[in-house]
């Protein structure tokens, strides 16, 4: 986690990405600067700090998913996003919340694991450059066990030998042996039997675990590849990578980041929401929250590498909350998250802002996209507020689904240009607001066909 960012600084950070929500984005900004200060602060009092944990209501479409994911990657973070309407009580057919923890330190192990390749590159390359050397100029075979190593000063061959060698290593990185093929031999991957397992929870786990232990104990199988040297280069350096990675420390770097840095994203929480009736599904719903309490509380989940604590994960919960309400929450779940922040609905001023300005904005990739066909794609300011002002119009007419429909109303709108940019190469397109408004027209005043369409 970077300790330069301060509360200010994140939120700027996220601006970039996400148009308004400034109070969602403020508390996501303290609670994750709450995370560093926690490690600053006595041992003996750390343990005691909880995170505070947060809801984010709001429709689809306005932003929840994206603070979250954007939160996670500034600060370098275990992440996972999971649906609450996927879990189910213990004792029914389904994934167990437990799952979540599970998968989180999965995707610690994945994290660190290339974050530790990318430390041993240089020296992996290196590696593998004398590996595929060795390829390509075998060494001199040794007459005995004990034989010493030959020396070039006093060996004619030899020195030839090294100093073929050298000029293949000249070559190699000039590219001149790129097209070239080496035999090498390569792990055969399809050798193991697909296994399934089916069962109640924690069950998918378990399949993974045999899958594990019966590839330790069969023995791996390899085959001889034929493949271009800058192939057989690439293959080399993940092998010589793999060998050079301590995965004990990984492991051991992944639980702690998972156990003090981890954050998961409860998707349609409102789902799982009790309502006043005590039948049908509502009592499986009631369940999957008590299931949800123990972990969001602080318990210890067994996952293949070990025990792992969730007492300092940040859970940011969401749902559009138009159904049920956060008070149908069972009152101790409520309890677990003391922050709620309330997301608005995006107007027309709103939609032209994430048309242009974040990084990722929906005009810069169209554009980038046409561009690789050599199509220039231009947009005059009457045409974003034209796009803007339809996706506005029919989602106040249909479904609201907020900044979505920006990709609906978009594709539909380029998708002409989109099936023709291979023949127009070189050529630009402008696109005005009488243009938008004349494409979109026959889908925007039929009711019906707006409704499936866009």
């Amino acid at each position: 986690m970077s300790r330069d960012l301060t509360p200010r600084q994140i939120v700027l950070e996220l601006d970039r990405y996400i148009i308004g929500q400034n109070e969602a984005k403020r508390a996501v900004a303290i609670a994750l600067r709450n995370r560093w200060r926690r490690q600053q602060v006595p041992a003996e009092l750390r343990e005691e700090i909880a995170p505070k944990n947060i809801i984010m209501i709001g429709p689809t479409g306005v932003g929840k998913t994206e603070i979250a994911r954007r939160l996670a990657k500034l600060s370098a973070a275990p992440f996972i996003k999971v649906e609450a309407s996927k879990f189910t009580e213990v004792g029914y057919v389904g994934r167990d919340v437990e799952s979540m923890i599970r998968d989180l330190m999965e995707i610690a192990v994945s994290l660190l694991r290339s974050e530790e390749q990318e430390r041993v590159q240089d020296k992996a390359c290196q590696q593998a450059e004398e590996r595929l050397l060795d390829l390509l100029i075998p060494p001199a075979p040794k007459h005995g066990p004990a034989a010493p190593p030959t020396d070039p000063d006093h060996d004619p061959a030899e020195a030839e030998r090294q100093a073929t060698r050298e000029k293949f290593r000249l070559w190699l990185k000039e590219g001149r042996l790129d097209k070239r093929e080496v035999e090498l031999q390569a792990p055969d991957k399809g050798n193991l039997p697909m296994i399934e397992i089916l069962g109640g929870g924690g069950m998918e786990d378990m399949g993974i675990s045999i899958r594990d232990m019966l590839g330790n104990i069969l023995p791996k199988k390899t085959k001889r590849r034929k493949v271009p040297i800058p192939e057989a280069l690439e293959l080399l350096k993940a092998e010589e990578a793999a060998k050079l990675v301590d995965m004990e420390r990984v492991v051991s770097m992944a639980k702690e980041r998972v156990e003090n840095s981890g954050i998961v994203f409860i998707d349609e929480l409102d789902k799982v929401a009790g309502t006043s009736r005590a039948h049908g599904p509502d009592v499986s719903r009631e369940g999957v929250q008590r299931d949800l309490l123990p972990i969001i509380e602080g318990s210890t989940v067994n996952t293949k590498y070990g025990m792992v604590r969730s007492d300092h994960i940040l859970f940011i919960a969401a749902g559009a909350f138009n159904v049920s309400k956060p008070s149908d929450l069972i009152p101790e779940l409520q309890g677990r998250f003391p922050i709620r922040v309330e997301l608005s609905n995006l107007d027309q001023e709103a939609f032209v802002a994430i048309l242009t300005q974040p990084d990722n904005a929906l005009i810069k990739q169209y554009t980038a996209l046409l561009a690789t066909e050599d199509v220039e794609l231009q947009f005059e300011p009457d045409a974003i507020q034209e796009i803007a002002r339809i996706a506005t119009e029919v989602n106040e007419s249909t479904e609201n689904i907020g900044a979505r429909r920006l990709h609906t109303v978009m594709e539909k709108l380029l998708e002409q240009v989109s099936f023709d940019a291979p023949d127009m190469t070189g050529q630009t397109v402008t696109l005005n607001g009488e243009m938008v408004a004349k494409t979109l027209a026959p889908i925007t005043k039929d009711q019906d066909l707006s409704r499936y369409i866009l």
